[in-house]
């Protein structure tokens, strides 16, 4: 049990890996939005867009949804949202350890 929990968690961070991916999730977290809105929003060609968007369904990390001609994506998990504030809060902590070990180096 502990082993398949481990796969699920690489797998699902490795999915996470990559800068475009998060910025989609992101972006999902404020609601609901389609290819179009995703690429404006991002300034991103759709190819790079609906090729992240591949992964991250296949990962089931985020769902389509047909309407009309367009699928809208959202995320499977609302819980998506808060991982994405603990990351940040993480790197906020990062920064203020590395400005606070800088100023110590410039007062030296």
């Amino acid at each position: 049990m502990d082993l398949e929990l481990q796969k699920f968690k690489a797998e699902f961070f490795k999915a996470l890996g990559h800068p475009l991916r998060i910025r989609i999730l992101e972006l999902l977290s404020e609601g609901d939005k389609n290819v179009n809105e995703l690429q404006e929003l991002i300034g991103s060609e759709g190819s790079a867009v609906s090729q992240q968007l591949a992964i991250l369904r296949n990962k089931n990390i985020v769902s389509g949804t047909k309407d009309g001609n367009k699928v809208v994506y959202s995320l499977r998990d609302p819980m998506i949202t808060e991982l994405l504030a603990v990351a940040r809060q993480i790197f906020n902590n990062h920064m203020i350890d590395t400005i606070s070990m800088l100023d110590r180096f410039h007062e030296e």
